[in-house]
């Protein structure tokens, strides 16, 4: 028959091993700056609970009771438990948690940067869909920030959302070997008009759709997004086949495909579009490794921005101190 007859309270069962390192429950009492009196009250309440004695009373102070032996090692091994659990919340201990949209663009390569540079701070990798799953995450303290375009037009961020510009990325156009254009070192945005640009992989209503919408709108060009997204590698290979086809692709995007695929990497300039990354994060958020990533993004290694590149007029650079619109 289990004698258990309620919900064990850490402060009792604190109080009880307190008590059982000191034999006396004044001593206890001391230790823990409570009363006498709250002592015994404790561990009455806590034999209650169990349905045992744990202490028996001598002229010397507490003897523990075999029950009260038996469960002394599980009381300890509950406070360690308890100390654990505090400790993988305590600012500076947990993993700093960062969303990097897909882990072959740029975002994932600037956080490995960070933690080259600071390898004692902890982190934890996701990948979110939009902006407007990684604002929930950040306001149910699901993650601590993410990297996100921001300001897409219509669209604000919360007032407990904090964003700044961390880093401009150059967009790049990718062709395969045969494309008119393979051949060139540089081009410019006006010279792609009239070129087929196909990107399956942007989705309406997100903050790249915007992007790519106003990149489309400024400089007359055709961004095809028809067909079936099948991911990364068959991208490729319809771009390594074509005559006509490109693309485009952030300058730190992560791309690895057959030698025999012979794709073209040609920067863009004249202006140079650049995609504006910002980290975003709660403004109540007191993870000390936050300051350490900002102040790391705000160090000027990634600064692309500046004469001789584009961006969407509604790409501004958000003051972390203030509201700022939202991306999708």
């Amino acid at each position: 028959m289990c004698r258990y007859r309620g919900r064990v309270d850490l402060d009792a069962v604190r109080t009880f091993v307190a008590a059982a390192d000191a034999g006396r429950f004044q001593d206890a009492a001391a230790e823990l700056s409570i009363t006498q009196q709250a002592v015994s009250k404790r561990i009455a309440t806590l034999e209650k609970i169990l349905g045992v004695r744990l202490f028996t009373r001598t002229a010397r102070g507490a003897r523990l009771t075999i029950d009260g032996q038996a469960f002394l090692p599980h009381a300890r091994d509950l406070l360690r438990a308890e100390e654990r659990a505090v400790a993988s919340v305590r600012p500076g201990r947990r993993a700093l948690r960062v969303d990097v949209i897909g882990r072959r663009l740029a975002p994932a390569a600037v956080l490995g940067d960070f933690h080259r540079s600071h390898p004692e701070v902890e982190l934890d990798v996701v990948t979110l869909f939009d902006a407007d799953a990684a604002v929930d995450a950040i306001r149910s303290g699901t993650i601590d920030a993410s990297f996100r375009a921001v300001t897409m037009p219509g669209r604000r961020l919360p007032d407990d959302i904090a964003a700044v510009a961390a880093f401009d990325e150059p967009v790049q156009l990718l062709t395969g070997p045969a494309h008119e254009l393979a051949a060139a070192r540089t081009v410019g945005p006006a010279e792609l008009a009239g070129h087929r640009i196909w990107m399956p992989g942007i989705v309406p209503g997100t903050e790249w759709a915007a992007y790519y919408d106003a990149l489309a709108a400024e400089f007359e060009l055709t961004i095809e997004i028809t067909g079936p997204d099948f991911g990364t590698e068959p991208l490729l290979d319809t771009i390594a086949d074509s005559r006509s086809l490109a693309t485009f692709v952030g300058e730190r995007t992560r791309l690895v495909w057959p030698a025999d695929h012979g794709l073209r990497r040609i920067a863009v300039h004249g202006p140079t579009p650049v995609y504006p990354h910002s980290l975003v994060w709660h403004r109540d958020n007191p993870h000390p490794a936050l300051a350490a990533l900002r102040a790391h993004l705000g160090s000027g290694r990634f600064d692309h921005s500046g004469t001789g590149t584009w961006t969407p007029a509604w790409a501004r650079r958000p003051d972390a101190d203030s509201p700022v619109p939202a991306a999708g």
